[in-house]
């Protein structure tokens, strides 16, 4: 629908860090409406909500009860997709696949349609989290195209791997966007949780390793004994940080991107030009060889 289209050169870009509530989507669907609606009203073309933001975070049992598939006839996506008509959403939810699978999942959804479904790959099992227990790993990575550009959706636990973020820059994504819902953890100093530095760290890095727009949407609030964060972040492909939120606190973050810095960043620095792919996969080949 958008290939071979030269996109949009600004997107005003909203994240929605909020806190859910566990379990009670129709709660949580309600409060989508509302910053939809506030997103809607400060011009915004695409807003962006956290991981599971339909459902909250420590569903363990409840996993089979709050999935829903993004489709017309689905009572909580019909909504969803009508209010996506003039503005892109980004929303975390629980997918279930025809055989009962069940996946964290973010979908796109613009002009009342799904662009794209990304089920998370890594599920981290280890500390206080037991996502393995309760869900499917995903299987694939891929960007995909929309009114702004070729994007790319990864969750949380996704991007604490190097391999996700470099498979989406050589899928031709621009635009990354990653959710959470990332507890606090390891405070260091008065200001800033460890998990917090971590990843402003590595969103910074990502950007200006793959000289691309790197936004991230963390959730707020206390679920089962965790501690939400928030702290949404936007970094430009020069890795400069255009926006932060604040932490703890439910917020709307607003961003304009100016996407001919794309043009810029990458003509100062070639990176993408130079990346050799086929090097990649000969030594990938070579090291999976040995067994």
């Amino acid at each position: 629908m958008f290939g071979g289209k030269i996109p949009t050169m600004k997107l005003n870009l909203a994240l929605a860090q909020i806190a859910t509530k566990l379990g009670d989507v129709e709660s949580n669907l309600e409060k989508h409406l509302d910053y939809i609606k506030q997103a809607k009203s400060q011009k915004s073309d695409l807003l962006i909500f956290p991981e599971l933001s339909l459902t909250g975070y420590v569903l363990q049992d409840l996993v089979a009860t709050v999935a829903h598939r993004p489709t017309e006839d689905d009572p909580i996506f019909k909504h969803l997709l009508k209010a996506s008509r003039d503005l892109d959403l980004v929303i975390g939810f629980v997918d279930e696949d025809d055989r009962h699978r069940f996946y964290i999942a973010s979908a796109y959804l613009s002009g009342g349609r799904v662009l794209h479904v990304h089920h998370k790959v890594y599920l981290p099992t280890y500390g206080l989290f037991d996502e393995g227990r309760f869900f499917a790993w995903g299987d694939s990575i891929r960007s995909f195209d929309t009114r702004f550009g070729r994007v790319g959706l990864l969750i949380c636990e996704d991007f604490w791997h190097a391999s996700p973020p470099y498979l989406l820059w050589l899928d031709g994504a621009d635009i990354m966007l990653f959710s959470s819902a990332s507890p606090g953890r390891g405070l260091n100093d008065k200001e800033k949780l460890e998990s917090a530095r971590w990843v402003e760290r590595v969103s910074k890095a990502y950007a200006s390793m793959f000289t691309s727009f790197v936004a991230h949407c963390n959730r707020v609030g206390f679920e089962d004994g965790l501690l939400f964060w928030g702290g949404a972040t936007v970094n430009d492909p020069n890795g400069e940080l255009i926006a932060h939120g604040p932490y703890f606190e439910e917020a709307m973050t607003i961003a304009e991107l100016d996407l001919n810095q794309l043009r810029r960043s990458r003509a100062r620095l070639p990176l993408l030009r130079d990346e050799r792919t086929a090097l990649v996969q000969k030594e990938l080949d070579r090291i999976l060889s040995r067994g």
